[in-house]
């Protein structure tokens, strides 16, 4: 991974994500885009992180030009130099552009190798949640959807939800990079896996030849989202790699099902890979 793209916009949660995507792009020595594409609404927001003498608050009239000092602040502190055009060398850049998400991410995702966001509130504006859905669903790359409040460093312990299906395993093999850094990676399985895809003692072995020891762990509950959530907690992890649906079964995406939940009700860090056939 050499490109995380990020979109951050004057929104508390849009520092959480940047904070996270300038401690994995040290690990991964990856280059950090920040975009700043549309102001979600007016309302004024502090940037909390920054130190007491360096907080500011964040005016929607002055949107753009305060996150792009918020993410020179954070570039600067991480150690990264922060340059107008992008690169070979590990670097920040900023850029702006204007236009919908949906538009936005299909042109500036399939060019970044991961992205970076944060999950809006539940009863957040259709504007937060469609900048959610549109990078899944439009930049054809893996996204790491964080809660709103701030995490641990996440990346040491990686569980994975495997479910013998096609969208699972290019989650997984968007995610070797990351997996091949993790401490420690567990697969996580609810039933019997009676399917015909790989079953989980294939995905070991696969991932053994990049030197990733994985071990599979068998999880129940009244659900599969419950069950997904009791190996999440059981393992440790602190991220959770798993697939999206097809375009087949988006409108199950929208109003169900474990991929529903997950982004959600589930306040855990989750990378997710939409694959559509």
């Amino acid at each position: 991974m050499k490109i995380i793209l990020v979109p951050i916009n004057n929104r508390s949660e849009c520092a959480v994500a940047l904070k996270q995507a300038f401690e994995l792009g040290k690990k991964l020595r990856a280059s950090i885009k920040g975009c700043h594409i549309r102001a979600h609404d007016d309302s004024v927001v502090e940037f909390s992180g920054a130190g007491s003498k360096n907080k500011k608050n964040y005016h929607g009239a002055k949107n753009n030009q305060n996150a792009k000092d918020f993410f020179v602040y954070l570039a600067e502190k991480n150690d990264y130099r922060v340059i107008k055009k992008q690169k070979s060398k590990v670097r920040a850049f900023w850029v702006e552009e204007k236009g919908c998400p949906e538009k936005l991410f299909s042109i500036l995702g399939p060019v970044s190798d991961l992205i970076i966001v944060s999950r809006p509130t539940k009863k957040g504006k259709s504007l937060a949640r469609q900048f959610m859905l549109s990078a899944i669903l439009k930049s054809a790359r893996p996204v790491i959807i964080l809660p709103q409040n701030e995490v641990s460093k996440i990346g040491r312990r990686i569980c994975i939800a495997w479910n013998q299906s096609t969208q699972a395993a290019q989650a997984v093999a968007a995610a070797i990079p990351l997996l091949k850094l993790a401490n420690k990676v567990s697969i996580i399985t609810c039933n019997e896996e009676t399917k015909a895809g790989p079953k989980a003692k294939r995905l070991i072995s696969y991932l053994r030849s990049w030197k990733i020891d994985a071990k599979r762990t068998v999880c129940s509950g009244k659900n599969d989202s419950d069950a997904l959530m009791n190996g999440f907690h059981k393992t440790r992890s602190d991220l959770m790699v798993m697939g999206g649906y097809s375009n087949s079964k988006f409108k199950q995406f929208l109003f169900g099902g474990v991929t529903d939940y997950m982004l959600n009700e589930a306040n855990v860090p989750v990378l997710m890979l939409h694959s559509p056939r």
